[in-house]
Order: structure tokens, then C-alpha cells, then sequence
């Protein structure tokens, strides 16, 4: 019975939503590289690598306002995202290749 305790506390924490917020963002910037259709429209858009650098940044930004105060899934999920995304945004400026392939 406590592993199932313990697992509704987990499943309760705050660390999920903020994890799926930091999927959420890294989508946006998917959008905004070009990657994704635009999930208003289903088609898709043209890249705006200025705007899908800013959520980059805002990303980055949350990692220093959270760092020490996140669960070690959440410190790695931003690591990664960042990472990824980072990696992405210096493709877009050389006019690189998309890293989602719908």
C-alpha cells in the first residue's frame, strides 16, 4: 500500500506540470524553427528562428531561477531540452535541416 501512496504523491507534485510546461515551450520553438505545423492551423508555418530563439531563452532563463529547487528528472529534461534546442537554433541560422521530422 505505500508504493501506491508513494505514487499519488509523485503523481500529485508540481514537478509534473512544470515538466510538461518545458515540453510545451520546446514545442513552441519546434513551431517556431519550422518543424511542426502550427498547432492553430494544422499546417505548415514559416520559420521565425528570431521568436523559437526567444523561448529558447526563456527556457534557459527558467533553468537559472530554478536552479537547485528542481527534481533531478526536471534538472535533466532542461538540460536536454536546452541542449537540443541550442543545437537546433544554430542549424536555423545557417539555414539548417529540421531536427523533428513530422
Amino acid at each position: 500500500m505505500a508504493n501506491n501512496d508513494e505514487a499519488e504523491a509523485r503523481h500529485d507534485e508540481p514537478g509534473a506540470a512544470f515538466s510538461d510546461f518545458l515540453l510545451w515551450l520546446a514545442t513552441m520553438a519546434a513551431v517556431q524553427f519550422g518543424d511542426l505545423p502550427d498547432p492553430a492551423t494544422g499546417k505548415p508555418a514559416p520559420p521565425n528562428v528570431e521568436a523559437a530563439g526567444q523561448l529558447v531563452d526563456i527556457i534557459a532563463m527558467l533553468q537559472d531561477k530554478t536552479a537547485g529547487n528542481l527534481a533531478p528528472h526536471e534538472a535533466k529534461l532542461i538540460d536536454e531540452l536546452l541542449y537540443e534546442l541550442r543545437m537546433r537554433y544554430v542549424e536555423a541560422q545557417q539555414g539548417g535541416r529540421r531536427i523533428i521530422h513530422p
